[in-house]
């Protein structure tokens, strides 16, 4: 059976604000009333349980990356440039991911938590007694802006600069190919032609490998471009909405809090519960190249998927009580950093930065309030938090 329009009242708009601002009830119907859910306005399916997102992110057969993986870029029908690789597929995915994954070990992340501490110091000691400030720009986005620059590369008089290029993207109702091509990286990479050192963008224009036809080659300057986009966007984004969501919901929860400035252990669990509880994205979609039955139901090849995030991540079927936030809760998995192929290639640099960030915020600053009065959200159901969040000290 073809799958079909649901009932007038339940209806999922990933552009209304609302939603991506608290999409939890709703997504909790959809879960329950409409697991395969169409929308007629945008034209396409959505899965909102967390076994039927998991299956959709792990069917790189049906599903595919290579068109996009947002609604926005489904939509357009944009050029993807060689070497997003996000949008990669197998055989290339699997390939380019490999030049990527040897800058991201375990040892090398590792290595960067000396310097994590001390950046966190730098900027956390002059707030000290401060009274208020706003967690969002005075630290979120100061931390993975450096750690990332440092990696990638740029300059640190220019990190800023970088920044700010990828938010206002983000402010933009839609990509195109110049946001996705990396075109200011441009005198960047230019310059570490003949000045390597050791970071990625040297790692990229450096390493050899063999392409999907069989030869050894170099990634081209436009791969390299592209590959230092996705990285330095990436780096920017998730970790700074990480932060912001741990200042709001650690305030909202003053008995987690406690817990916390009680027993630091606790941190790393902490991290992982507030990315289940409110992940970065409102959802990330796949573009079917066959026919896929959902609950008896077809999504015909040709479909944009639609996987929801915050809903699989609190489904119940999945996670006990999951509207509780709990930092010592048990987590096998969530699907915050995406799940198969496509697992977020940061997410252990994300985790440690989030580590260390609330390690030092605490230490410091045991209870705090935010002012939501005062607070700015971004409406973009691709980077779903905070872009301001005032906090009030005591």
């Amino acid at each position: 059976m073809t799958a079909t329009a649901t009932s007038n009242d339940l209806v999922y708009d990933p552009y209304d604000p609302a939603t991506i601002f608290d999409p939890h009830a709703l997504f909790r119907r959809l879960r329950e009333e409409a697991p395969l859910y169409y929308s007629e306005q945008h034209d396409f399916y959505a899965v909102s349980r967390f076994e039927d997102v998991e299956r959709t992110l792990l069917d790189r057969e049906t599903f595919v990356s290579r068109k996009g993986v947002t609604l926005d870029l489904l939509k357009g029908e944009f050029d993807i440039p060689p070497g997003t690789l996000i949008f990669d597929d197998p055989p290339v995915h699997g390939i380019h991911r490999s030049l990527l994954s040897r800058m991201f070990t375990p040892r090398r992340i590792s290595s960067l938590e000396p310097e994590i501490r001390q950046l966190c110091a730098r900027i956390l000691d002059p707030l000290v007694g401060a009274g208020r400030f706003d967690v969002v720009a005075d630290l979120a986005s100061q931390v993975p802006m450096r750690v990332i620059g440092m990696l990638v590369g740029i300059p640190e008089a220019d990190q800023e600069s970088v920044r700010d290029h990828f938010l206002a993207g983000r402010s933009d109702e839609h990509h195109d190919e110049h946001t996705l091509s990396g075109a200011i990286f441009t005198e960047y990479v230019d310059w570490r032609v003949e000045h390597p050192s050791d970071d990625i963008m040297t790692h990229l224009l450096t390493a050899e490998f063999e392409d999907e036809t069989g030869a050894t080659r170099r990634l081209s300057r436009d791969e390299v471009l592209a590959y230092v986009n996705i990285v330095a966007a990436a780096g920017n984004e998730t970790t700074r909405i990480l932060i912001g969501w741990a200042a709001k919901l650690l305030a909202e929860n003053p008995d987690q809090r406690r817990l916390l400035v009680e027993d630091p252990a606790l941190v790393p669990n902490a991290i992982e519960e507030i990315l289940r509880y409110e992940p970065n994205t409102l959802q990330n979609c796949r573009y079917s190249v066959q026919d896929i039955e959902f609950h008896g139901q077809v999504v015909p090849a040709g479909s944009i998927v639609a996987t929801l995030t915050p809903s699989g991540n609190r489904d119940e079927r999945h996670f006990e009580d999951p509207d509780r936030f709990d930092v010592g809760r048990k987590i096998d998995h969530h699907l915050s950093f995406g799940f198969g192929a496509h697992y977020c290639l940061g997410q252990a640099l994300a985790r440690l930065e989030g580590r260390i960030v609330l390690d030092e915020f605490l230490a410091r600053f045991p209870e705090w309030d935010v002012d939501l009065d005062n607070a700015k959200f971004m409406n973009h159901a691709d980077s779903r938090g905070y872009e301001s969040l005032p906090v009030i000290t005591h």
